[in-house]
């Protein structure tokens, strides 16, 4: 396992995390199991925006004894009252079901409460006038939220919060399909997303990616908008590649998906070659570099990947991006 410091935490964090989407579809047993082996693979981090309230009784079972060594992202307007996942911005319902939450995790504290599923501007005003957004305080001012975060998939909604600079994580779902403008939760524009990612490094609110095989989509060649398939792998490392992004949040219901997950480390840089998406960009990503950095080996050395992330950063204010660029070993004037 490889891991990432979130700048305004200092909280090392896996590279790898998980989601609790699928977890819930097995049986208690395995589902702890499931959980538990992810741990031992070193993966620290865990969405608990999970498809049914029994998730949390697993993570419970699973972890209790290491919970000074996990970070829980708990979502303030995920409702399980029904068992099931719902959403609500009533504020007591949200009292409520964290509270229970937090009994079946057997914790009684929370490393990222986030303000959940902000898609509209709408969502978000509202998330304000019920008073969901002073309780969070409330609870961090009471050290029961350690840091606070936000869920989006809507790059306009996110400017909006990251303006109150009131976040330390935000969850973004990321992958070629949506930064490309195809799937349901396609939100913004090619430079309206590129714009988050960039802010977010700049203003060290580290990304937690959901979604990042677009449910799935992108490794079916039938089901993908490309017509191509694209790998586990491909879809971590692609994440993995964006600014401020720290942690890629792929789900599991076995063991074996765990340790298939985990396989990622041992990859070869072949292996993890995304630069097939090239030949999907629209009109409007032309010209603009993803760092993917298959273009290497350049025949004067430079880092063309790196070169780029940093120039784009600096351009939007970054001043330690502008230092991090002027540390490299060879800079872009010694392009031949």
């Amino acid at each position: 396992m490889k891991y990432r410091v979130n700048k305004r935490t200092g909280e090392k964090i896996s590279e790898i995390g998980m989601g609790t989407a699928y977890v819930v579809e097995v049986d208690r047993k395995d589902a702890v199991a499931t959980v538990r082996r992810a741990y031992e693979g070193g993966i620290n981090y865990y969405d608990l925006a999970a498809g049914d309230g029994s998730a949390f009784a697993t993570f419970g079972e699973a972890l209790s004894d290491v919970r000074n060594k996990v970070f829980y992202q708990i979502h303030f307007g995920a409702d399980y009252s029904r068992g099931t996942y719902g959403w609500t911005l009533d504020l007591e319902k949200v009292k409520r079901s964290v509270d229970k939450q937090l009994h079946d995790l057997k914790t009684d504290y929370i490393d990222y409460g986030f303000i959940h599923c902000q898609d509209e501007s709408a969502d978000w005003k509202k998330y304000q006038a019920n008073g969901i957004l002073d309780h969070i305080f409330d609870l961090k001012n009471h050290g029961i939220i350690k840091h606070i975060g936000a869920s989006s998939h809507t790059p306009s909604v996110i400017q909006e919060i990251l303006d109150t600079d009131l976040i330390d994580m935000l969850m973004f779902s990321v992958n070629p399909a949506y930064d490309y403008s195809h799937g349901e939760y396609a939100f913004g524009g090619v430079d309206e997303r590129a714009d988050v990612y960039k802010r977010c490094e700049k203003m060290g609110v580290g990304i937690s990616v959901m979604k990042p095989f677009s449910g799935g989509q992108l490794l079916s060649s039938k089901a993908s908008p490309f017509g191509q398939a694209l790998t586990q792998y491909q879809c971590i490392k692609y994440a993995l590649d964006k600014p401020g992004v720290l942690t890629v949040l792929p789900g599991a219901k076995s063991v074996s998906e765990v340790e298939d997950l985990l396989k990622y480390f041992d990859q070869k840089d072949e292996d993890l070659d995304y630069s097939v998406i090239g030949t999907f960009a629209p009109s409007e990503a032309s010209g603009k570099c993803v760092y993917c950095n298959h273009c290497k080996p350049c025949p004067a050395g430079l880092d063309i990947g790196m070169i780029n992330k940093f120039y784009d950063l600096a351009r939007i204010g970054d001043e330690m991006a502008r230092e991090h660029y002027l540390a490299l070993e060879k800079h872009a004037e010694d392009c031949i």
